[in-house]
């Protein structure tokens, strides 16, 4: 199975509806969109398959009630707290580990404004931004939870959409 396969099918199981499709040139990231609160890509032109997991975290991470209004740039009519950038990361980054993919598939040479390495490298020691956020929004424990949720902490998650 490739990489895209097992993305897809990943994100198509845990709710996140994706489909093939026109992205227009002018998307944000080559090959990708988010429409009304589902992935549209473009196989021919998605240069980086992890750039569905980054944007299928934005949708994860936003309140169910908000999800179907996402698209593109991903703002929402009403601000959602622990619904950004950081979570969406944090998010992406649990689900690069549970499909057992290296992190460089995510954090790739082509993103992350070139802090591709140094957030594989802060990822890697057990530093997670965003990791806050997902287990404020119940999606997952931190270390500092764990004796009184008794759960798996992150990067394992808890739930892969948020309530």
């Amino acid at each position: 199975m490739t990489v895209l396969a097992k993305i897809v099918d990943f994100l198509n199981n845990i709710g996140i509806e994706t489909s093939e499709g026109v992205v227009p040139d002018s998307s944000f990231l080559p090959g990708v969109r988010i429409t009304s609160g589902q992935l549209v890509y473009d196989p021919a032109s998605l240069t980086w398959p992890g750039d569905l997991l980054h944007e299928a975290g934005h949708i994860a991470t936003v309140p169910s009630s908000l999800r179907s209004m996402l698209s593109d740039g991903v703002e929402l009519p009403e601000p959602a707290t622990y619904a950004t950038e950081a979570e969406a990361t944090a998010w992406a980054y649990a689900a690069v580990r549970h499909l057992q993919l290296d992190p460089a598939v995510l954090f790739h040479c082509g993103g992350y404004h070139g802090a591709s390495d140094r957030l594989i490298s802060t990822f890697s020691l057990g530093v997670y931004p965003g990791a806050f956020g997902l287990a404020q929004s119940g999606m997952t424990v931190v270390a500092e939870d764990t004796c009184a949720h008794g759960a798996s902490v992150y990067p394992e998650m808890r739930q892969w959409l948020r309530s």
